[in-house]
């Protein structure tokens, strides 16, 4: 196993606080040259699903063998896993909440073990309220310098991990129906909605009571006009051309949203 990986950080920690630092430092204690790169500290706190999605938007922009460390917890301390896994793509620390849900969609594990070798946590005597600095960003670190998956803690199933429920999409004689899984800070409504269902084809979206019609860029709406798109990660979107369409449209996660094929 190649020594010295890239790292990186997801969690729902924000900034105003020290405790990204603190992860940080642990990471540090255990090797100080690793390539730590924070995805986002930025997840609304506790939303799981937030951070599902974006761990599956920006991991597969890594090369093969990175460690994603992704820590958005609210079940901290409780009898819920401490997990590591494996795909072929990469390798994932963190709780076993559903959090992976996202990557696993695209990369099945092909191992998992549940973290319980306590030389390779922080302390023996974890905080129950930090795992994040005193198990999963350690352990993290230390398969990033080259430790084996497998000595990290027992096997278990990847069969049984968790996971969130899927939004739904499905077929319509006209489309597409599915729902907004994501919100940006831009307020961009990003939905399950694949890119690929739309893309060559004349379509329009349905929010709402609103009907919305498509272009490829935000700017081929006037201003302050609401347009639809495949965005970045390849989804259907629904924007505001300078402004933010889930305060323009006051539709929030989770709202369902229709695709027209024209």
């Amino acid at each position: 196993m190649p020594e010295n990986r890239i790292l990186t950080l997801l969690t729902d920690f924000g900034l105003s606080d020290v405790y990204v630092g603190a992860i940080k430092g642990a990471i540090a204690q255990i090797n100080p040259s690793l390539a730590v790169v924070d995805l986002t500290h930025q997840i609304p706190p506790q939303n799981v699903a937030a951070g599902s999605f974006c761990l599956m938007s920006a991991a597969p922009y890594f090369p093969t063998g990175t460690v994603h460390v992704a820590v958005v917890d609210p079940g901290v301390g409780s009898h819920r896993r401490a997990i590591a896994l494996e795909t072929a793509a990469s390798l994932f620390v963190g709780p076993d909440n559903g959090l992976f849900t996202g990557v696993l969609s695209q990369n099945p594990a092909i191992a998992a073990v549940e973290l319980t070798n306590r030389h390779y946590w922080r302390t023996p005597a974890p905080s129950t309220t930090f795992h994040g600095r005193d198990i999963f960003a350690p352990a993290g670190a230390h398969l990033a310098s080259g430790a084996p998956l497998e000595e990290l803690g027992r096997p278990i199933d990847t069969a049984g991990l968790a996971q969130l429920p899927l939004p739904a999409l499905m077929a319509t004689d006209a489309g597409w129906a599915g729902c907004v899984q994501y919100i940006d800070r831009f307020g961009n409504l990003i939905t399950n909605i694949p890119g690929s269902c739309v893309a060559g084809r004349s379509w329009e979206a349905i929010a709402g009571n609103l009907t919305i019609k498509s272009g490829q860029t935000y700017s081929d709406a006037p201003a302050g006009t609401p347009i639809a798109l495949i965005g970045s990660s390849n989804w259907v979107e629904i924007a505001v051309s300078g402004g933010n369409a889930q305060s323009q449209l006051q539709l929030n996660w989770g709202e369902p949203v229709r695709v027209s094929l024209t």
